[in-house]
């Protein structure tokens, strides 16, 4: 009888040692070696300013929030502020950035190759609006007007295609039949600008979308006829060599984090176009995002402006291409708007 009990609780001490071994093998998620897998995860600390340029990580921004990231553990921030942007570049407070190209471009230089950009996020999305009753259907009937534009890109690229459609851009007002003067200075900002042209304050004015379609809706409450004549993209495309070359916006990664860290920043990559693709196919989900995160405010007005947006993903050769030919024309314009040089070859990330 004794030998009978001995054996049992022998038996029964085995499977206890077997069970035991099989849980180790498992991995069981009680075990004090298996620790939580959010330790193992790449930080990655996002920035992107708010519109046009953010439209694109509303997606990659909400499937973060749910957790859909084994292997990268996102924290994003919206600025309104390109400026803010650059110096959490520079102070590395931020590891990736959505921001105009040319901005990219002039940190690169201030830091000395600081940065790297990784893809296109966005192409042409300047308007010229009209609210007199001359219809204007190019940039060539320009040529005797005053144009009202914020600073920086938007008065660039106008001058650059008025050049190029044979007309001279002058500083003062009343000019002649074939010469343009572009008035950046009285509405700088553009949504100050934004609202001149949704009162009927000025008669010609160039914004991006979205202030494009908030100006024709604000317009139409105020009794402002606001149309939308001219698509500057166009006018570029039909440029000798210049297809697709007109990129407003892109996405930049610190060189140092980029050393470090090329796997994740793959994965962000590969998440980052299908946020965009997502952007593109799926207008009013992508709307409802935008709002929810805090890249546009107004969810109505998102989905109204998305597809004339032109938010698209390029990268490799063929973004270094368009971005090298976008860059060197606006230094022929304004060198200092690009950092006072064009940038080396290790600026652009080929993959």
């Amino acid at each position: 009888m004794k030998l009978r009990v001995l054996a049992m609780l022998f038996a029964f001490a085995m499977l206890i040692s077997l069970t035991s071994c099989f849980a180790d093998l498992r991995g069981d998620q009680n075990s004090p070696d298996n620790s939580d897998n959010a330790a193992t995860k790449t930080p990655i600390k996002v920035y992107t300013l708010n519109g046009t340029t953010g439209f694109g990580m509303a997606k990659l921004m909400e499937d973060a929030a749910n957790g859909a990231f084994s292997n990268v553990e996102y924290s994003f921030r919206v600025e309104s502020d390109a400026s803010n942007v650059l110096a959490a570049l520079t102070s590395g407070t931020a590891d990736i950035a959505a921001l105009p190209t040319n901005a990219a471009s002039t940190i690169y230089n201030k830091t000395k190759g600081g940065v790297k950009i990784l893809a296109i996020n966005t192409l042409g999305c300047l308007f010229l609006l009209n609210t007199g009753s001359t219809a204007v259907s190019s940039i060539a009937e320009l040529g005797g007007k005053t144009v009202y534009a914020p600073a920086q890109n938007p008065t660039f690229i106008l001058t650059y295609l008025c050049l190029q459609n044979n007309l001279t851009v002058v500083d003062h007002e009343n000019p002649a039949a074939n010469e343009v003067f572009i008035d950046s200075t009285s509405y700088a900002q553009p949504a100050t600008l934004r609202d001149a042209v949704a009162s009927g304050a000025v008669e010609l004015a160039v914004l991006p979308e979205p202030m494009v379609t908030i100006a024709i809706n604000s317009g139409k409450k105020a009794g402002v006829e606001v149309k939308k004549q001219v698509d500057l993209t166009l006018e570029w495309d039909q440029l000798p060599n210049k297809e697709n070359t007109l990129v407003q916006g892109c996405v930049v990664v610190r060189s140092d984090f980029l050393e470090k860290n090329p796997q994740a920043v793959a994965e962000f990559l590969t998440a980052y176009e299908a946020s965009i693709n997502y952007l593109n196919e799926n207008v009013e989900q992508s709307a409802a995002l935008i709002a929810k995160h805090g890249i546009f405010a107004n969810e109505a007005v998102a989905k109204q402006a998305i597809p004339y947006c032109n938010v698209k993903y390029v990268d490799g050769t063929e973004m270094k291409s368009a971005v090298a030919a976008y860059l060197e024309i606006l230094s022929g314009i304004n060198p200092q708007s690009i950092g006072g040089k064009l940038p080396e070859d290790n600026f652009y990330f080929l993959g």
